[in-house]
């Protein structure tokens, strides 16, 4: 099914038009109800990821902006400031802050870039990838903990609908644009 949101009116209902061997336009109607609870059950995910990630930055002794930093190499042996600025979202100013503060606790190394000397490569060290193995671990343990709390159907369910409200919403953050 492909969605493409067409007009977004203030009595809050959005026309749509999908395809799935056939064009159709339907309006759908949000209740007050509805939009409430909504927002209420973003905020309440938004709360436990956020504490989620207080809780490993703790476990992990790394602030969370370095903790980031770390897991943006995925499976990169090299990136340049400019990589990490863009993985993370922010200022290259902010990223030489904390690529220092990972440099003094040896999880990273900047190497010069053989073919341009103004450029550092930023890599990890063994003690980062191990740092990054741990952290991985412990985001699949959490996972699949929550995984278990529903069973086969509800998991399955559970996948496809997180998987429409990403959809739903990068089709919403595009409208902002």
């Amino acid at each position: 099914m492909i969605i493409f949101l067409k007009d977004l009116t203030k009595n809050r209902s959005l026309r749509i038009v999908h395809t799935m061997n056939q064009i159709e336009e339907t309006t759908l109607n949000v209740t007050e109800f509805q939009l409430v609870e909504f927002q209420k059950l973003i905020a309440r995910l938004f709360q436990c990821c956020q504490d989620r990630m207080q809780y490993q930055s703790d476990r992990f002794k790394l602030p969370d902006a370095e903790l980031r930093c770390i897991l943006s190499f995925e499976d990169e042996r090299y990136l340049t400031p400019k990589n990490i600025a863009s993985r993370m979202n922010v200022g290259k100013s902010r990223v030489t802050k904390i690529i220092s503060g990972l440099e003094e606790k040896k999880l990273i190394q900047r190497i010069k870039d053989p073919e341009d000397s103004r450029i550092y490569l930023i890599s990890l060290t063994n003690a980062g990838k191990k740092k990054v193995l741990k952290i991985k671990q412990f985001h699949d343990d959490i996972h699949e903990k929550i995984l278990l709390q529903v069973n086969q159907e509800q998991r399955k369910n559970m996948l496809a609908n997180l998987d429409l409200l990403k959809a739903c919403m990068e089709a919403g953050k595009e409208m902002m644009k």
